[in-house]
């Protein structure tokens, strides 16, 4: 099953901040005439691709997703969060919290952030 995202303020601005890091970097690569990709572009890669996996499969192997206590449902207090990893074996490797809801279908993006 296919889900659809809904996103908290938070995991939007960052969500985008990521996204222009990762513009700026191709369009100064593109200037300097660089093959290589920059870092920001690679963590922008990782973290779509994460959020497509998570949206089409929460439970795909490759996410880890585990049940996260440190953070409050944002519409329930009773029901779990989750953390999926978008990187992994890296320093200070990004995180994606989720959480299912508000609607039947649809999976909220909570924060985006880099393991402390």
């Amino acid at each position: 099953m296919s889900f659809n995202a809904a996103w908290t303020q938070e995991a939007a601005a960052q969500y985008a901040q990521l996204r222009e890091n990762a513009k700026s970097s191709l369009d100064s690569r593109q200037q300097n005439k660089k093959q290589k990709a920059g870092k920001a572009e690679g963590l922008f890669k990782q973290l779509h691709d994460c959020i497509q996996k998570l949206l089409n499969n929460p439970r795909h192997p490759g996410l880890r997703t585990h049940k996260y206590d440190s953070l409050e449902h944002p519409y329930d207090p009773n029901a779990p969060v989750f953390e999926a990893y978008a990187q992994n074996r890296t320093p200070g490797a990004y995180r994606i919290f989720w959480c299912y809801g508000p609607k039947p279908g649809e999976i909220t993006i909570i924060a985006i952030t880099p393991h402390p």
